[in-house]
């Protein structure tokens, strides 16, 4: 549904009463009605034009059908687990979260969480409420001199470094879109992970759970670790490996661990929760009054400005209301988000200046939606949370990237009446070309090298450069190929560029192991498109 005037908002949960007073400040009508059951809440939702929430209102797909008047759902805190974002944005609902309102309150359990592990306070208040006294057994240790891992440089994780420093813990860290330098600002030495785990005394996480992180800490990675290394998670459950954890523990590689979220919540399984050496609470990463209130109070102010115009911020689908899911534009932003990826992997950096130019009148307007789609095809392959068309430009903006485009009306033949879709790494010789055949996004142009018959970008691919002419690279391909069982769908190869061939491979499935052909070419890299 198109944006119209918001009238009134529905309360489906206890907040503070500054959201409230804000929405009626800015003439929105309000209801309060926290605690409805399902079947409530679908008989209320339907005049409504907004809803917020904490996180036990689930706003299915069911709920957002009855919603016929619904235009925003706004979520007082970061997650939106219990929203169906998909639903809300193929029926053009939009979502809004408040990403920095808990901030302070998380960090703060993390760093109460660090001292609890290093002190064992929670362990010796428990044994003074059985009538003990047992100074020698809860012998801890000092936090100055010791080595804090940082994984995820985020507002949280940051929040946590600068704290901890304060204590005189050298803190080190790991975030595949935050530079060095920018960490360097904050006092956090950054290092590849496998420099990390033997060098950290504790281990603090503060990634989004993605396929990515889930098992970042496993039994690998523990078996990397000092002895006795103390693990923290305030962040999502399965970031780290519950089982392997508990593996670490009982043999003592991990010393102990601080635990506020879990794989499933509330824990079934106790044997974490139970063990001596964990500590636990449950998720009160964002339960205090202060992060409650800021939550509230931005939420408010955020749907407050969408209903007078002034910007919408805080978005989580918002490309949904207008051009990104519109079936004529939807191979258009693949298209960009492959060649983003195609440009990031072979450039091999993700900072700097990138030019997107549209050429053609058929892709005119379409600069304001390409340009995040390109960044969230440069930004995907290592980004500490899931990169959207909404967010794209922001996470470009603090990994160094900007995005900029330019647009000709004209468009080389034979691509003139569909356009062309030219993505630059300003400052390089990195530049990737394509256009859209059908619905199939196709690569027309790398690096100056092009190619006759264009290459689909969809599925599994894999681009190599080699020696015009030189067929032995394509033979051993084909021979890795029989032997893991997988298919070659496509070949195509581009002209000769300084006496060398680009070849782009359509494949049944990723190739694990591309070691036989890596002496054949001069590149070559793998991608899911």
């Amino acid at each position: 549904m198109a944006l119209g005037k918001l009238q009134k908002v529905l309360i489906s949960e206890s907040l503070d009463p500054c959201c409230r007073e804000i929405l009626q400040a800015g003439g929105l009508r309000v209801q309060e009605k926290p605690g409805l059951s399902k079947e409530e809440l679908l008989r209320e939702i339907r005049d409504c034009d907004g809803l917020i929430v904490r996180s036990a209102t689930k706003v299915t797909a069911e709920v957002l059908e009855a919603a016929e008047r619904l235009q925003v759902v706004g979520r007082a805190g970061t997650g939106v687990d219990n929203v169906d974002v998909e639903a809300a944005t193929r029926k053009g609902v939009l979502v809004m979260n408040t990403p920095t309102g808990n901030s302070l309150s998380a960090a703060e359990l993390t760093c109460g969480m660090i001292l609890c592990l290093a002190r064992q306070i929670p362990q010796a208040a428990a044994s003074m409420k059985e009538g003990k006294w047992d100074r020698k057994k809860y012998m801890g240790m000092e936090l100055n001199g010791k080595t804090l891992a940082v994984l995820g440089l985020g507002r949280i994780g940051r929040e946590v470094a600068t704290r901890m420093q304060a204590f005189g813990m050298k803190t080190i860290g790991y975030d595949p879109i935050i530079t060095p330098d920018v960490s360097a600002t904050f006092g956090v030495e950054q290092l590849p992970l496998e420099q990390i785990w033997p060098r950290c005394d504790f281990i603090t996480v503060h990634t989004p759970l993605l396929p990515s992180t889930t098992g970042l800490l496993n039994d690998s990675t523990f078996a990397k670790c000092r002895r006795g290394v103390q693990v923290v998670n305030c962040a999502r459950g399965g970031i780290v490996d519950e089982g392997a954890l508990l593996r670490a523990l009982q043999s003592g590689q991990c010393g102990g661990a601080a635990l506020d979220v879990f794989t499933q919540e509330p824990p079934k399984d106790r044997d974490l929760v139970n063990h001596p050496n964990v500590i636990s609470c449950p998720h009160l990463g964002a339960s205090t009054r202060e992060a409650q209130s800021r939550c509230g109070k931005e939420i408010a102010m955020q749907i407050v400005d969408m209903a007078t115009g002034k910007g919408l911020t805080g978005v989580v689908n918002g490309q949904a209301l207008s051009k990104a899911f519109a079936p004529q534009t939807k191979p258009w932003i693949a298209l960009a988000r492959a060649l983003g990826t195609v440009l990031y992997t072979a450039g091999k950096q993700v900072q700097g200046s990138v030019q997107v130019c549209t050429l053609g009148t058929a892709l005119k307007e379409a600069g304001s939606y390409l340009m995040p789609a390109v960044a969230t095809g440069m930004l995907a392959g290592g980004t500490q949370k899931e990169v959207t068309l909404v967010n794209a430009t922001l996470l470009a903006q603090e990994a160094g990237l900007k995005v900029t485009s330019t647009h000709s009306d004209v468009a080389p033949e034979p691509d003139s009446s569909t356009g062309l879709v030219q993505v630059s790494l300003q400052g390089t010789p990195h530049q990737v070309t394509g256009t859209v055949q059908g619905s199939t996004p196709v690569l027309r142009q790398i690096n100056g090298a092009t190619f006759k018959q264009p290459a689909p970008l969809s599925g599994p691919v894999l681009i190599y450069r080699a020696k015009a002419l030189d067929t032995s690279a394509l033979a051993t391909l084909a021979g890795l190929l029989s032997k893991a069982g997988g298919q070659l769908l496509s070949y195509h190869s581009s002209s000769t560029v300084a006496g060398e061939q680009w070849s782009v491979v359509g494949l049944s499935a990723p190739l694990s192991n591309l070691s036989d052909l890596k002496p054949r070419v001069t590149e070559v890299f793998q991608l899911h498109l």
